[in-house]
Formats: structure tokens, sequence, C-alpha cells
């Protein structure tokens, strides 16, 4: 699974155009669960189900609370799985890597 750094709202408006799907990591730094769930996705990365796709990791201090609730976030981690553009599923809190695998399986 790519791993892409998203440092502006349009960063994270060019990756949804660009990549057919897209697993977005809202986080932030003083996050216990976001940390929970950073060593979940690296446990599914090598796995079949993420081959084709792009992780995008944006980080709250570094876009914004505005960018946050503009696109409806009310906590972090939030995963949102997209595919080509369009959200398709939004998952709030932690998941373990089975719920994340599950996700990314069509």
């Amino acid at each position: 699974m790519l791993t892409l750094q998203a440092h502006s709202a349009d960063d994270y408006h060019a990756a949804l155009l660009a990549h057919s799907t897209l697993l977005v990591d809202f986080y932030k730094d003083q996050c216990p669960g976001c940390r929970m769930l950073d060593a979940a996705l690296g446990q599914v990365a090598g796995t079949p189900a993420a081959a084709n796709v792009v992780l995008l990791k944006v980080k709250l201090e570094t876009v914004g609370e505005a960018f946050f609730r503009d696109l409806g976030l009310r906590q972090t981690p939030t995963l949102s799985l997209v595919r080509h553009g369009q959200e398709v599923q939004r998952m709030a809190g932690y998941q373990s890597p089975a719920q994340i695998e599950a996700a990314l399986t069509p």
C-alpha cells in the first residue's frame, strides 16, 4: 500500500482525482486511538486486500480544523474509503486490522 501525506485541502482533492481507490486516514498527533490505528494500518499494508489501495494520511494540525469540519468529521481517528472520487464508507474510531481488510475487500 503506497502511503501519501496531504498537507493541504488541495493535496487532498488532487489525491481523490489521481487514485481510483484511496483509504484516507484523518488523524491528529495527541490521539492514542490514532497511534493504535496507525499500527493496524501497518499490519494491513502488506495484505492482498491493500494491494491496489493508496493510503492518504491527513493530519488535523497540518490542514486545520475548518477542513475537518467541512468534511463532517467529528472525531479522530476516522478512516474514509474513497473509490473513483466518491466516499463509499466512513469508519470513525479505532478499526482492527480485520475490520480494515473487510472494508477494502470489494
